[in-house]
């Protein structure tokens, strides 16, 4: 019912950008919020950034001044643009979504996407 569909991952230099990009689409009565989570070998999945439907955000202390959220709220969509980038960065990067269907208004539910692999090289 619903898909994300991430883009724009890839390999880049240390200092490089990236600009990611997630895609909602089905059955969607509202989105409550929408971010990014990221996941390394042997770590666990964390928080990235997220941005809320009034457009308050909050960010991992590890990105805060290198990585921006905004939000298309007409599109569903939903970008991260990383920059100074370190090795550090590298991992899958998942999309995630709060939202509500229109089939299942009295709830909401978290969806994610598929991930999108960053690789930052030293």
């Amino acid at each position: 019912q619903v898909q994300l569909v991430e883009s724009g991952g890839g390999l880049v230099q240390a200092e490089g950008s990236l600009r990611l990009s997630c895609a909602a689409s089905g059955n969607i009565l509202r989105i409550n919020a929408m971010g990014w989570y990221r996941q390394a070998p042997g770590k666990q999945r964390e928080l990235v950034a997220r941005i809320r439907s009034g457009g308050s955000t909050n960010f991992a202390d590890s990105v805060k001044g290198r990585f921006t959220i905004s939000r298309d709220n007409a599109k569903n969509t939903v970008y991260l643009q990383m920059n100074s980038l370190k090795p550090e960065d590298t991992a899958v990067y998942f999309c995630n979504a709060d939202l509500v269907l229109f089939s299942k208004w009295y709830e909401s539910k978290d969806y994610w996407g598929q991930g999108t692999q960053v690789t930052v090289s030293s």
